[in-house]
């Protein structure tokens, strides 16, 4: 399974996101660039510039229309995805950890950081559309007490939101009153992404407490857990073909040479989703794999890296004939 290196990156990536369709990918990272990729290929289509800081996050509408991004230069903002054109700019007190656009793309969310006197919000924004002029209307900002969310997402039809936090909790809100409705603490340490189902009706959360746990979008749940030997950055779940999660991580550099562990564990590390059981690795990066996507059709999965690399892999025959045993 030979990948394809995408070079477009000077800093470590945050986020990597394939369209609907799965035919374009787009990574941000640490450098101020989006880059937009042919996936089956790897060819790079282009760039979206004006942030003036870290990105950190980045989501796709359903239509491939419209983009979002969220950067440490306090700003969300949302780009016209064929021409690069940059359509609005929110202004935000902190930086901007986390994007995401509701099923029907009317809604989107963005994650704030907790800064100098500033709470941690989870903003639930209006995107309204008048002739060819786009604006983001905060209509809903969610203060979570205790402990800032560090990732957020859209259940089915606008239903929910669920946020995950540092503290390693999950928390139900309602978007339109922004009243929490459920809160469940399965994680001792961060979670450090959450990414749902296809249909949104169950999600999968990663954590530096080293293992990814699937949960129900409806009760908050927990349905099944992962546990490997490594703080975990990304975990995503394979949506055709194989009942499969993708989790990524790796030891942080500056911990590497005081551990006395194989160097890093720098892996994209496979898992039967009902079994539980570790079923394959993927090696090849350089440093913490911090950013996993699946192809919408399942044949190929991505991974963006601490090292500046984003690499696609398409799998091989043998992984559709995959049998558990």
């Amino acid at each position: 399974m030979r990948p394809i290196l995408l070079q477009g990156h000077t800093r470590s990536l945050t986020q990597i996101k394939y369209n609907r369709e799965g035919d374009l990918l787009f990574s941000v990272s640490k450098d101020n660039v989006v880059n937009a990729w042919f996936s089956h290929n790897g060819e790079r289509l282009g760039t979206y510039n004006g942030h003036v800081g870290a990105i950190w996050t980045v989501d796709v509408d359903s239509t491939t229309t419209l983009l979002l991004t969220g950067s440490a230069d306090n700003t969300a903002r949302l780009w016209e995805v064929q021409t690069g054109k940059l359509l609005y700019t929110l202004e935000t007190k902190t930086a901007v950890k986390r994007v995401q656009f509701s099923e029907d793309d009317a809604l989107a969310l963005i994650v704030t950081e907790e800064r100098m006197g500033h709470p941690g919000t989870v903003t639930v924004l209006d995107i309204v559309k008048d002739g060819d002029k786009y604006t983001l209307e905060p209509i809903n900002v969610i203060i979570p007490e205790g402990s800032k969310a560090t990732v957020a997402g859209w259940g089915y039809l606008n239903k929910y939101i669920i946020s995950g936090h540092e503290n390693g909790s999950i928390s139900m809100w309602d978007p339109k009153t922004g009243e929490k409705l459920k809160s469940v603490h399965p994680h001792d340490e961060p979670i450090t992404d959450l990414q749902f189902s296809v249909d949104r009706t169950y999600f999968i959360t990663s954590s530096k407490d080293k293992s990814a746990k699937i949960f129900d979008a409806n009760t908050l749940n927990h349905l099944k857990s992962y546990t490997t030997d490594t703080p975990l950055n990304s975990a995503s779940l394979t949506p055709k073909f194989q009942e499969f999660v993708v989790l990524g991580g790796g030891q942080e550099a500056m911990n590497v040479t005081t551990t006395s562990q194989r160097a890093g564990k720098f892996e994209c590390r496979f898992y039967h989703k009902i079994f539980e059981e570790e079923v394959g690795r993927v090696k090849g990066h350089f440093g913490p794999i911090n950013t996993i996507a699946i192809h919408p059709d399942g044949k190929s999965f991505s991974s963006g890296g601490e090292d500046g690399y984003v690499r696609v892999h398409h799998f091989d025959e043998d992984y559709y004939k995959f049998k558990h045993v």
